[in-house]
This record gives structure tokens, sequence and C-alpha cells, in this order.
């Protein structure tokens, strides 16, 4: 349910990806799918890092 918010109802960046690849002609379940693996993947790395979501991240070592 979030990563369908995400991608249909929030303005944003999952929002912009969500209407570009269904533009391109992907399956909208598909990139759904794809929404939701990219939430949990941001999840998992606030989690790890133990710090507060950055939008714009900088690397460190770059």
């Amino acid at each position: 349910m979030a990563a369908l918010v995400a991608a249909t109802r929030m303005k944003g960046e999952l929002n912009e990806y969500y209407l570009r690849k269904v533009r391109q002609g992907k399956n909208k379940m598909a990139v759904l799918n794809a929404v939701r693996a990219k939430l949990v993947h941001r999840m998992f790395a606030v989690i790890k890092r133990n710090t507060p979501y950055e939008k714009i991240y900088q690397n460190k070592f770059a």
C-alpha cells in the first residue's frame, strides 16, 4: 500500500519514476513492485546506518 500511495498520490521522485515507466509501456504492477523495492532499500539503509533519511545522499568516499 505504501508503494501505491508513493507512486500515485504523492508528488516526488517515486511518482515521477512511476509515470515515466508507465509511459514507456511497462506493466503498472511491475512498476509498483519496483517502487516497493526502492522503498524497502531506503528503509533498510536508514535502519542499518542509524541515520535520518537524506533525500540527496552524499557519499563520503566519493
